[in-house]
């Protein structure tokens, strides 16, 4: 049995949720809200009402990416587009911050207000983002009650490697982004140590077998889909030298449609990477 953990950041967070919570005129909250972003689609089914929700993004009904996706299937989903995002008639457009500027463009010159969400890149931006989105589609205290989930995973996430440990989060083609992630905090949390500044790749970027081999990290951080060789970038986690290092219980496995977006699905994939951590850091 969890309890909720009253952490300095969530003190914050439901103190600016607070304070942005009455509604001011362009800030009140919104009637029709359109997510064209699989991010977005994952807090706004968690945040707003079911009659706030005018469409989703078409992602967000897929399966293999988003964990939400029987829920949305209920609701009517968009391209993406600015031209099918524009048909909507929405008050309020939730897009990713790296949407394409025709896209930008094309909603402003309709007069369609938008709310871009950066990718998290630490769970102190995520709780923050949480209570500011909350905030503005008139419901405080779910955003709270999310932090409140978040906070309670990581407390019990701590301290779940039973030694000391190292690891690198590696991706399909020997990818790696870093320290400055969700699952390496998380990873952190639960007593181990990132070795990606040390490897020159804190801030991401591809990394050859050589160095990964010259590095001996204890364990790799790797997403369920690169659990076997489908393609040539998956082909590469397999590589001779890197197997005979790195056999299954040398891999801690994070699902991909629970870290692609960090969000509502943190919880869980708290939970996940701290049981991986539990089951094979002895």
């Amino acid at each position: 049995m969890r309890c909720a953990v009253l952490t300095p950041m969530l003190t914050f967070a439901l103190a600016f949720s607070a304070a942005l919570a009455p509604a001011r005129g362009e800030d009140a909250a919104p009637r029709r809200v359109v997510s064209a972003n699989l991010c977005a689609d994952q807090l706004l089914l968690t945040l707003a009402d079911r009659d706030q929700i005018a469409s989703l993004s078409y992602l967000a009904a897929d399966e293999t990416l988003s964990p939400v996706a029987r829920d949305a299937k209920a609701f009517a989903l968009n391209r993406g587009t600015g031209e099918d995002i524009a048909r909507l008639d929405a008050d309020l457009v939730l897009i990713g911050a790296y949407d394409t500027p025709f896209t930008r463009a094309l909603l402003k010159e309709r007069g369609l207000p938008t709310y871009a969400l950066a990718p998290w890149r630490s769970l102190a931006e995520g709780r923050a983002q949480i209570a500011a989105l909350a905030a503005r589609l008139g419901h405080p205290e779910r955003g709270a009650a999310l932090i409140a989930r978040i906070d309670a995973a990581l407390a019990e996430a701590r301290g779940a490697a039973a030694r000391p440990a190292t690891f690198l989060t590696l991706h399909r083609r020997a990818y790696a982004p870093g320290g400055r992630t969700v699952v390496a905090e998380i990873a952190t949390a639960a007593g181990l140590r990132d070795l990606s500044r040390e490897m020159g790749v804190e801030t991401g970027g591809f990394v050859p077998i050589e160095k990964v081999i010259a590095a001996r990290p204890d364990y790799l951080i790797v997403s369920d889909v690169d659990a076997r060789a489908i393609d040539n970038g998956t082909a590469l986690m397999w590589h001779p030298a890197l197997a005979a290092l790195y056999p299954p219980d040398k891999r801690l496995v994070s699902p991909d449609p629970l870290t692609l977006c960090a969000g509502p699905a943190t919880p869980a994939a708290i939970d996940g990477l701290a049981a991986e951590i539990r089951g094979k850091v002895r």
